[in-house]
């Protein structure tokens, strides 16, 4: 009699474990003993987080096939210039290389990303002040302009301004052609752009003097003219 309740004790122990491995295999979503999955419902649900992604807007100022002389003769590379820019005052420029193209735009687009600066915008369409800068044989000057004026500017520097957003500027670039030198010489230019309240904190004036101080000027430039 003792021997069949403990018979009985045992198959109910074993039926219990079964039950609980086919659950957590149905769960995981692996195949039990008959070879079927469980359904969708019963696997664990997973959870996605959502992230708000920035899309960047990449474009190729320069494009050259450059050689390197070994040991054992010449290997032939691609190097790529490219500007990013999010079209709400943030830009950056990279360069890549590798022995394919679209690796050595995959690389310079990386380092763009990285290296991406913030430029303050006058009424969300152009620049706050005219600058020049020069960077080896290149000399830039930028240009504020009134609304619907455009972007004029040509070669790389056209690129870097519809990467950043700038929607009215006038640019000139003398000197070098060189795509390398124009554009490092438009990024130290676009550094030192300040807004008025920055100058005015460093001067240490309220920013409404800043701007009667200009009106004062340009009534006294008037009156010598006349």
């Amino acid at each position: 009699m003792t021997e069949q309740i403990e018979k009985t004790f045992e198959n109910n122990e074993n039926t219990t474990v079964d039950n609980q491995v086919t659950q957590k295999v149905e769960k995981s979503g692996e195949r039990n003993e008959k070879g079927e999955r469980g359904s969708r419902g019963e696997r664990g649900e997973r959870t996605f987080e959502r992230r708000h992604v920035e899309k960047n807007v990449a474009h190729v100022c320069s494009l050259r096939r450059v050689t390197r002389v070994t040991k054992g003769g010449k290997a032939m590379r691609f190097s790529a210039l490219v500007v990013v820019g999010d079209e709400k005052g943030r830009v950056g420029y990279g360069l890549g290389r590798s022995v394919e193209v679209s690796e050595a735009v995959k690389k310079a687009t990386k380092v763009a990303e990285k290296n991406m600066i913030h430029v303050p915008f006058k009424q969300n369409r152009t620049i706050y002040h005219d600058i020049y800068e020069e960077y080896c044989g290149a000399k830039v000057y930028l240009r504020s302009a009134k609304g619907g004026r455009g972007v004029i500017a040509g070669g790389s520097m056209r690129y870097i301004f519809e990467a950043l957003g700038v929607k009215d500027i006038v640019c000139k670039s003398v000197g070098s052609s060189n795509p390398h030198n124009i554009v490092k010489a438009t990024f130290n230019a676009l550094k030192k752009i300040q807004t008025p309240r920055r100058i005015a904190k460093l001067r240490d004036v309220p920013v409404a003097s800043l701007f009667a101080a200009s009106k004062n000027t340009t009534v006294a430039s008037t009156a010598e003219a006349k």
